[in-house]
Formats: structure tokens, sequence, C-alpha cells
């Protein structure tokens, strides 16, 4: 489900930057900051720079919707490992499992 939103996240950012002017102000530019934004927490740049492009800069209040995005890419990026983790002790410690204690 995590990859299914950084999907449609980076379709949309990508969207934003090519049909707009809206990334190009939110960083000055710049394009080497969005595109590892693109790249890894997409999120939350797509969040700064709609932030940015509301309020004509992201002060204030403006911080915390761009740390709670922030928090989710974080958790986005965790999602498999937790997954697995999950998995595992679930399998280990099962005494359904022949040869388990």
């Amino acid at each position: 489900m995590s990859w299914l939103i950084a999907l449609f996240t980076r379709i949309a950012l990508l969207v934003i930057w090519i049909g707009t002017s809206l990334v190009s102000r939110a960083f000055q530019g710049g394009w080497i900051l969005p595109l590892l934004g693109l790249l890894l927490l997409p999120i939350t740049t797509l969040t700064y720079v709609l932030v940015y492009s509301i309020a004509g800069s992201v002060t204030g209040w403006g911080w915390l919707w761009v740390v709670l995005a922030f928090l989710l890419d974080l958790a986005a990026h965790s999602a498999p490992a937790r997954q697995a983790v999950q998995a595992r002790s679930g399998r280990v410690g099962s005494p359904s499992q022949p040869g388990s204690i």
C-alpha cells in the first residue's frame, strides 16, 4: 500500500513540475533538490511545494505540514522492513512449527 501512495505522489509531483512553475518557484529554480525529493522523499517534496505555493513561503505552521509529510515518508520507507520483521517473528517462535521449543 505504501508503494502505491509513493507512486501516485511521484506522478503528481512530476506532473506539477512539468506542467507548472510551482516547483521552480519553491526551490528558486534549482533542479537537484526537487530531483532528490522526487526520488527519496516524494510526499515531503510535494507538501513543501504545495505549502510554498499557497502561503508564498514555508514558515510557521507550514513547517508542521512538511514535518508531518516527512514522517509519512519515513513510515512508507520503513513499512517493508517492519513487515519482514513481523513475518520472521511469526515464523520463528510459532508453536505450530515442528522443531520449535
